[in-house]
């Protein structure tokens, strides 16, 4: 069986390519996709990276069309998430509660999720219904929110800065919210861009009771406007760069939670380790794989609680897939999320 998928690297190098699917063996499925966002992991590939080209794609929503002899989790025409890395449930980690430190993974195996059929282990396949294709392709972005939510530990009532006002800034401000924050604020750069102003005119709509541009003002200023002791906590969803604002926005013994990356040389931040034990600020990294927390997230998606339907703005196939990554990268269109919907 032949599919078609999209691989990508720096200077917005995207090829389109075909390849040989592998058979359905006795544990694995074979899933048509019907909707994979652009993340942006696949933004940062297309931008900056300069090694052999990545496949692109890994916010996957499918329908089940085959599945080996020992599948009894899912069956044809079931809809599913496919999850891009799969706890294996069997080792020390997985047994002793901690599958998020597991590290005898499941994969796509270089597959591109945006791409017409995928061959998957069965384990990597979560079942949904009540949402459309596209709306259920947030629930693998939405995962890494609440990963990030989760390891923040929010006071009940406690402030929020949100770095970054992308797809996953902008739903973890409203996951923020739901966990009880009080208070969220999030900033963006530049928003001047049809991009970025989008991003921002939607902040409110997902829970934020500031919006900050840091290329226009002061961050720390800002917020201590508000809050003149700083915010209880800060989530980074935006470049490492961007903790800087944070570093300047937490109170005392307040904690910064971050998962906003850089392939572009750009990873590398200065840090006075000084200030952070004399005023006792926790930086905790959040790492959602293995795929975790996906059947809550699904759930929060069906049951309206995040607004899939006002972060999907723009769709693609194979024929625009350049031309919207370009305009995600160069903020010339209003996009805020991108789906591609590999199959028409």
């Amino acid at each position: 069986m032949q599919s078609k998928g999209l691989w990508g690297k720096k200077y917005l190098d995207i090829q389109e390519r075909t390849y040989e699917l592998a058979p359905a063996g006795d544990d694995r499925v074979i899933v048509e996709v019907k909707a994979c966002g652009m993340c942006g992991t696949d933004i940062n590939f297309v931008r900056d990276w300069s090694d052999d080209p990545m496949a692109l794609g890994h916010e996957i929503s499918a329908e089940v069309l085959e599945v080996g002899k020992n599948v009894t989790t899912v069956k044809p025409g079931d809809t599913v998430i496919v999850e891009d890395v799969s706890m294996c449930g069997v080792c020390e980690d997985c047994k002793s509660g901690h599958p998020e430190f597991c590290r005898n993974m499941h994969s796509i195996e270089g597959q591109p999720g945006m791409g017409q059929y995928m061959s998957v282990r069965y384990n990597s396949c979560v079942k949904y219904e009540g949402l459309d294709h596209v709306t259920a392709s947030l629930t693998e972005p939405l995962a890494v929110c609440l990963t990030a939510v989760l390891t923040a530990e929010i006071p009940l009532g406690g402030s929020v800065l949100v770095l970054g006002p992308g797809p996953l800034g902008l739903m973890t401000a409203q996951l923020a919210k739901l966990k009880g924050a009080g208070w969220v604020g999030i900033t963006g750069h530049c928003c001047n861009t049809p991009r970025e102003q989008a991003r921002m005119a939607a902040a409110a709509k997902f829970g934020c009771d500031m919006t900050i541009d840091a290329a226009e003002g002061n961050v720390e200023e800002q917020v201590k406007q508000v809050f003149p002791k700083g915010v209880d906590r800060v989530i980074a969803s935006s470049p490492p760069r961007s903790l800087y604002d944070g570093l300047k926005a937490i109170k005392y013994g307040g904690i910064i939670t971050f998962f906003g990356l850089h392939f572009g040389g750009e990873s590398t931040i200065e840090v006075d380790v000084n200030d952070l034990i004399f005023r006792k600020i926790q930086l905790r990294p959040a790492f959602a794989e293995p795929a975790i927390n996906f059947p809550i997230s699904n759930r929060l998606l069906r049951d309206g609680l995040v607004d899939g339907k006002a972060l999907v703005t723009h769709t693609f196939g194979f024929d625009q897939a350049c031309e919207t990554f370009k305009a995600v990268i160069d903020g010339s269109e209003p996009v805020i999320k991108a789906v591609m919907l590999p199959n028409g």
